[in-house]
Formats: C-alpha cells, sequence, structure tokens
C-alpha cells in the first residue's frame, strides 16, 4: 500500500518576492473590521445653522427632537455640552462618529466665562483617556477626545468678534480649530473673498494657531496636489447647509429655494460645502495624528510634570501650584529644624558622658 506523499505549500507569488509589500493590506483590513472613531465638536452662536451643516455633511438627522429656547430664556442661558453618537457605514466601513454641540454659547449677555464649559470638556476627555491608557486594561480604550472644532463665524459684520478672538485663543493649543463662515449665500463672490482675508488676516495678527493642512507629498499624483492646493486656498470655509430637496436644472438637489433661483448646497460654486466635506474626510486621519501627536501629548506631558494631578482652570492650577509650594517648603524647615534640635541634644548628651568619663579615669 503505497504512502500518500504529503501536500506541498507552493510559494503563490513569483521568485525572489518576500511578500512584506502585503502589510498595507492586512492594516486595511483590520482597521475595516475594528471600524473608526472620530469626534467633532461644533461650536458657533445660535441661528447659525451648526445642526443643519452637520445633518447635510453626514446625510443624517443628530437632533431629531430639538427645542430652540426663547430670548427670555437666553439672558442668563449657560453653555451646555451635547454629544450625539451615530454609527454610520458606508461600503462595509463603519465610522463611530461623535458630534459635540454647544448650545448656549454666546447667547447670555454677559460671555465672559461661556467657553470654560467647552475647555473643561475637551480637557475631561484627555483626561479620560490618559486614565484608561494607564489602566490594566488598554484593549477596548474608547477615544473619545475632541479631533477637530468647527468654529462657525457669522457672516454679517466686519470680521472676527471679540468673543471670536478670545474663545479660538484658549482652545488652539487643546484642539484642531477648523473655521467656518456660515450662511453663505447671504453674501456676494467679492463680499465673501473680501470677508475671508479679513478673517485670515485677523487670525494671523492676533497669532491663533488654526489647522493647516499638511502639504502633498512629492510622490502624490497631480490631482490630489491640486485637490490639496484648493482646499488650502478656501479656508475659512464659507457654507450653506440644507436638507431638503429641491428640483434644479431637471434634477433633484439639496439646496435653498429662493425667488431668484436655488443655492446648491454641493455646488462649488455657490459655496464652499463640497471642500469642507473633502477636507474633513480626506484628512481625518491626519485630525487623528495631530490630535494624538501635539495637543494629547502637550496635556499629558503637562499631567506628569504635575505628578498626576488633575487640574480644573489655569489660574486655579497657578494658585494650587504657589500653595502647594508654600506648605511643602514650610514642612522642609520645620523638619530642618527638628533634625537640628535633634542632633544639638545628642551632642550634648555625648559632652555629658565624655566628661563624666574622664573624670572617673
Amino acid at each position: 500500500m503505497s504512502k500518500q506523499q504529503p501536500t506541498q505549500f507552493v510559494n503563490p507569488e513569483t521568485p525572489g518576492y518576500v511578500g512584506f509589500a502585503n502589510l498595507p493590506n492586512q492594516v486595511h483590513r483590520k482597521s475595516v473590521k475594528k471600524g473608526f472613531e472620530f469626534t467633532l465638536m461644533v461650536v458657533g452662536e445660535s441661528g447659525l445653522g451648526k445642526s443643519t451643516l452637520i445633518n447635510s455633511l453626514f446625510l443624517t438627522d443628530l437632533y431629531p427632537e430639538r427645542i430652540i429656547p426663547g430670548a427670555a430664556e437666553k439672558i442668563e442661558r449657560t453653555v451646555q455640552i451635547e454629544a450625539s453618537t451615530v454609527e454610520i457605514e458606508e461600503r462595509g466601513v463603519k465610522l463611530r462618529l461623535t458630534v459635540v454641540d454647544t448650545p448656549g454659547y454666546g447667547d447670555a449677555i454677559n460671555c465672559r466665562d461661556c467657553f470654560k464649559t467647552i475647555i473643561s470638556y475637551i480637557d475631561e476627555q484627555f483626561e479620560r483617556y490618559l486614565h484608561d491608557e494607564s489602566g490594566l486594561n488598554r484593549r477596548h480604550i474608547v477615544d473619545n477626545r475632541v479631533h477637530c472644532c468647527f468654529y462657525f463665524l457669522s457672516p454679517f459684520g466686519h470680521g472676527l468678534k471679540p468673543l471670536d478672538v478670545a474663545f479660538m485663543k484658549a482652545i488652539h493649543n487643546k484642539v484642531n480649530i477648523v473655521p467656518v463662515i456660515a450662511k453663505a449665500d447671504t453674501l456676494t463672490l467679492k463680499e465673501r473673498e473680501r470677508l475671508k482675508k479679513r478673517i485670515l488676516d485677523e487670525i494671523e495678527e492676533h497669532n491663533i494657531k488654526i489647522y493647516h493642512l499638511p502639504d502633498a507629498e512629492s510622490d502624490e499624483d497631480e490631482d490630489f496636489k491640486e485637490q490639496t492646493r484648493l482646499l488650502k486656498a478656501s479656508i475659512p470655509f464659507s457654507v450653506v447647509g440644507s436638507n431638503q430637496l429641491i428640483e434644479a436644472k431637471g434634477k433633484k438637489v439639496r439646496g435653498r429655494l429662493y425667488p431668484w433661483g436655488v443655492v446648491e448646497v454641493e455646488n462649488p460654486e455657490h459655496n464652499d460645502f463640497l471642500k469642507l466635506r473633502t477636507m474633513l474626510i480626506t484628512h481625518m486621519q491626519d485630525l487623528q495624528e495631530v490630535t494624538q501627536d501635539l495637543h494629547y501629548e502637550n496635556f499629558r506631558s503637562e499631567r506628569l510634570k504635575r505628578g498626576g494631578r488633575k487640574v480644573e482652570s489655569e489660574d486655579m492650577n497657578k494658585d494650587q501650584i504657589l500653595l502647594e509650594k508654600e506648605a511643602e517648603l514650610r514642612r522642609m524647615q520645620e523638619m530642618i529644624a527638628r533634625m537640628q534640635a535633634q542632633m544639638q541634644m545628642q551632642m550634648q548628651g555625648g559632652d555629658g558622658d565624655g566628661g563624666a568619663l574622664g573624670h572617673h579615669v
């Protein structure tokens, strides 16, 4: 009876090919299986179309039961944080999108402290991630850190308001800021370009750090290089949002109907909506990397410098650190004084014993 020959392992590739060029495909399959997480924060005054734009961007309804408060309720209203998470799947790729809204921002008569709640929220997410990362089970860490902040600027006015400057300067070292001019259909094309230039000049004048798109690599194709150049030239993005389907030129489009015509949301000649969405989707990974490598690392190093103590606000931090240093200095002085007293007592005791011993001899 003849023995059955074992099946021979056949090299699927051509000779001289090792196979590690296939590693990106493995990473791709694993990433698709795991899914992606992204947290987007939207900040701006009420009535600028933040909710409409977010629903337009992701073709979903994140705010089905929103109640808009009246003017009397807004007078003493404080800023709230509302995080909505939705699972989006497109062609087998899953995205866990969290949109953090900030109703009440800029509504009250006194807006001096209106952004402290937002800063606290950003820091809390860093704090939670640091705690999870330092824990025993690090396999299933949920990343709720804010990766990007769309800051909505009013189209009415002549550039940045004092509140805009103060807020962006307060958070530019904590999150990637993308400035967005809301309701761009209220501006003519010339007014739009003039406002964009004015906002960029004021951002530079006040040393505000906004998110800058990375340059395209030299080995990228020309189309991608041109796309990156156009996206950079469009900042701040002037956008129009709408969830209504309107018939224009014989086809259904999402837009806004006016007596003089239709503003199409996804028409790049009408506004920068498509450019904003392209920027967000094509640079989502870079936004996450900048959050991890820059903003989170800055937070983490500051926390480690302070010995892992949680800090609520910068002013309180400084006072707290000074008080702790003073208390530590007092403790050290008291300890030195006790040690000196003990040494003096020992020396006096030693002298006494030595004198008695000499006399005895």
